[in-house]
């Protein structure tokens, strides 16, 4: 996995496939690796390239105020690294937020664009669900903050059947903890993250894909988002939880793949 400079940082990334580009950004964990069972599928139509958010994985753990549209500056400025001038871009729930800023602020930089699992504006809800989160990551420390934040993206017939594998990979988010003062920013920037009036500004296609069992951006934020953007397409997986890119593969895929073509 190369490190590319973005002008103050390193971000660490990856590319598989060729074709037009496809950017595949992940929500708060911020790990580029997420996006595996995506890439089998998606590199043979496309040059896939994911990356470790600023302060997440193995790009520089910078000491800043973050905020989404900072995250989106900078998948902005490693496209800019890279040459690309314009991509699809894929943005599941922190990443989603960053796609709307992006469809906002850049809307020349993008060809189309899913939103996935995300949402445009805090809701009663999501504010109290990060609440707990922030509250149990400051108070109770990393450990506990992963078995209680799992509890939340997976969905428990997933957990049930893979309980060894979720474990293992708590072990491996635990080898090399984020800073704390880098993930309490990083959750207060989701928190204040706040697009809506803007939605009904989107012009790039878009795709706004969610399961009905979601537990931190549930369903409605979704059909919020496909409401307000012109012409925004909905597809709605009958269950996957919040991780649904993960745990309902095959289905995601298949409603990507026929929305980008």
């Amino acid at each position: 996995m190369p490190a590319i400079s973005i002008g103050d940082a390193e971000i660490f990334y990856e590319e598989a496939g060729e074709g037009p580009p496809l950017m595949l950004v992940p929500g708060l964990g911020g790990v580029g690796a997420f996006w595996a069972p995506q890439i089998a599928a998606f590199k043979r139509r496309f040059r896939c390239i994911t990356h470790d958010h600023r302060g997440c994985g193995r790009s520089t753990r910078s000491r800043i105020a973050y905020s989404v549209e900072q995250m989106a500056t900078d998948a902005l400025r490693l496209m800019d690294a890279l040459k690309i001038e314009r991509a699809h871009f894929v943005g599941h729930s922190t990443g989603g937020a960053m796609g709307q800023a992006i469809a906002l602020d850049h809307p020349e930089r993008l060809d189309r664009l899913v939103l996935s699992a995300t949402w445009a504006g805090p809701d009663p809800f999501f504010q109290r669900c990060f609440a707990v989160r922030r509250e149990v990551l400051e108070k109770l420390g990393p450990a506990s903050y992963q078995r209680v934040t799992n509890a939340f993206l997976w969905p428990p017939y997933w957990i049930k059947a893979n309980a060894e594998k979720l474990a293992a990979m708590e072990r491996t988010a635990l080898a090399d903890p984020q800073p704390l003062d880098i993930a309490l920013s990083r959750i207060d920037a989701i928190v204040r993250f706040d697009r809506r009036a803007g939605l009904a500004r989107i012009k790039t296609p878009t795709l706004v894909i969610c399961a009905r069992d979601d537990m931190v951006t549930p369903a409605h934020l979704s059909e919020e988002i496909a409401a307000a953007v012109p012409g925004a397409k909905l597809a709605m997986l009958e269950k996957g939880g919040h991780f649904c890119p993960a745990s309902e593969a095959e289905a995601y895929n298949a409603a990507l793949i026929a929305f980008l073509g």
